[in-house]
């Protein structure tokens, strides 16, 4: 009897494969247009750029017409996001905030933890600078969203990322810059408990 080997199991696409919607270019193209009325690209260039976002099939496709332009709105405009831990620590979150284009944590003695969990974003990346210190930094992300920790200095207390490299359409991403001091980092998906309140309190503001 010959045993069949067991067939492959579908590779995940690639987010930048996926395919995109009507709203996805319609987006790309607002800010095309934003753009050459700052001044940012002439008006030969926006057209040529409009002709291929409407032509676009997927995100890959739509992000090479703007990744040379920058994307200001509300939530990047705003100040950063200081934490630090101090004696008696800091948080912010599980409860709904505003994310702004950068968040600083400073852990100091009593740490610190920024849980994005139930958090409104509107960006497309966020700028983490996270310095363990003593006591450390906590950073929790939904699933579906993915952190880049490739600037991060691990330090004397190293930096655990537990997070999965899946990232939905529409999701932020994290990116972590800093110094793991005495304590270190770490960034994560919410633990057991966590989603077990996430559960019970799917409206919590």
């Amino acid at each position: 009897m010959t045993v069949q080997p067991p067939e492959p199991s579908p590779r995940p696409v690639p987010s930048g494969e996926l395919r995109a919607s009507h709203d996805d270019r319609e987006a790309v193209v607002e800010q095309l247009r934003d753009a050459a009325a700052e001044g940012r690209i002439d008006f030969d260039e926006l057209d040529l750029r409009l002709e291929q976002a409407l032509q676009s099939k997927t995100y890959a496709e739509l992000a090479v017409l703007t990744a040379d332009l920058p994307r200001l709105n509300s939530s990047e405009s705003r100040p950063p996001l200081v934490l630090k831990g101090g004696m008696y620590g800091a948080s912010r979150g599980p409860g709904r905030w505003e994310v702004p284009g950068h968040v600083i944590a400073h852990g100091g003695v009593g740490g610190v933890k920024v849980d994005f969990t139930r958090a409104e974003c509107r960006l497309t990346e966020v700028a983490v600078e996270a310095y363990g210190e003593t006591s450390g930094v906590t950073i929790v992300i939904p699933d579906g969203w993915a952190a880049d920790t490739s600037g991060m200095d691990p330090g004397f207390g190293g930096l655990t990322d537990k997070t999965t490299p899946d990232r939905l359409p529409g999701t932020p991403l994290i990116r972590l810059t800093g110094s793991g001091g005495m304590a270190g980092v770490v960034i994560r998906h919410p633990n057991r408990r966590e989603r077990r309140k996430l559960d019970s309190n799917p409206t919590q503001g």
